[in-house]
């Protein structure tokens, strides 16, 4: 169903999380896979769209799951220790994400995987001053780093990269640590962010999710996730079909974010005239009005496109997390 209203206070915590700094405790609830043992790298480099095999201990980056035929199954953030890999995947996606890995780990395969999520939390720090609150609790040096990179400090991992558009850090810890952590962040001028306004950006940036925009009917470029596939990496699941739409610049379909005049169901069928071109995913209400995600057939236009979805007239609009650029 469309979402409510907004109110007061959701309101507040997205302007913190654009102009100020905001703590959002949803990705406890997302999954934590650990990987683990001496082939690890290299199983993962196998497994999904970015370059494992080319990252060190410290580093880390997005990448997608993939179906052999390339439609996406989850996009995953991962993040190389010394002794493992923890992948930072969807809520949705984190059993049936253990059974695929599990499936592809043969006889010889040095690979461990172990699901952490029980006893770890994960917050998320959103916003243009998080770089503050960062050098207070003792992890400053990684300011200015780029997305992925992250260092332990006192049990916790501090990494770069808020989920979403926005600057910011990802910190991920004992569970047993969280209310003390939350609370000393909050201390240090956070603003909370509820689910339901993660949510919001989420959609106003162009973040995909799992049952919304990643689906089997779509692959990563479509989605505009240039940014998680490496090219040049050599064979991994889904590969073919990536570079070759890659190649021959097929992509059909691209997610954009749409401006709408009134609240729309996802689901719905986006249309030019009596034509339909695309369907749209998400919907939310924010504090400047009704906006949604969508598929647009990429022969109908692009930013600017005016549009019919549903009863809804919409424009489409670039939103930050996604490119629709060919490298």
């Amino acid at each position: 169903m469309p979402t409510s209203a907004i109110d007061d206070k959701d309101a507040a915590a997205i302007h913190a999380a654009r102009e100020g700094v905001a703590v959002c405790d949803n990705r406890s609830h997302w999954g934590i896979i650990r990987v683990s043992n001496d082939d690890r790298l290299r199983f993962l480099h196998g497994q999904s769209t970015n370059d494992f095999q080319g990252l060190k201990p410290g580093s880390g980056c997005d990448t997608v799951i993939v179906t052999s035929t390339a439609r996406t199954i989850d996009l995953v953030t991962g993040y190389v220790l010394d002794d493992a890999v923890l992948l930072l995947v969807s809520l949705k996606r984190r059993e049936s994400l253990m059974q695929w890995l599990d499936r592809y780990i043969f006889f010889a395969d040095k690979v461990i995987l172990t699901d952490v999520t029980d006893e770890t939390a994960t917050l998320s720090l959103i916003g243009t001053q998080s770089n503050g609150i960062i050098e207070k609790l003792g992890a400053g040096r990684l300011i200015g780093q780029p997305d992925g990179n992250h260092i332990l400090v006192d049990g916790v991992i501090f990494a770069v990269g808020s989920g979403l558009a926005n600057p910011g850090y990802t910190l991920i810890f004992p569970s047993a640590e969280k209310e003390k952590l939350w609370n000393q962040i909050l201390e240090f001028g956070a603003v909370e962010l509820s689910d339901r306004a993660w949510d919001i950006l989420r959609i106003l940036q162009g973040r995909p999710a799992p049952d919304f925009e990643l689906t089997d009917d779509y692959n990563p470029l479509e989605v505009g996730l240039w940014q998680t596939v490496s090219f040049n990496k050599g064979c991994y699941i889904g590969q073919e079909t990536i570079a070759r739409l890659n190649t021959y610049k097929g992509v059909k379909q691209y997610l954009w974010g749409i401006r709408l005049d009134a609240a729309a169901e996802p689901g719905t069928v986006i249309t030019i005239g009596e034509e339909k071109v695309g369907k749209l995913t998400s919907y939310t209400e924010t504090p400047d009005g009704h906006f949604g995600l969508g598929y647009i057939r990429s022969k109908a236009g692009g930013v600017g496109l005016k549009v019919q979805v549903g009863e809804t007239e919409g424009e489409v609009v670039a939103v930050p997390f996604v490119s629709h650029e060919y490298p």
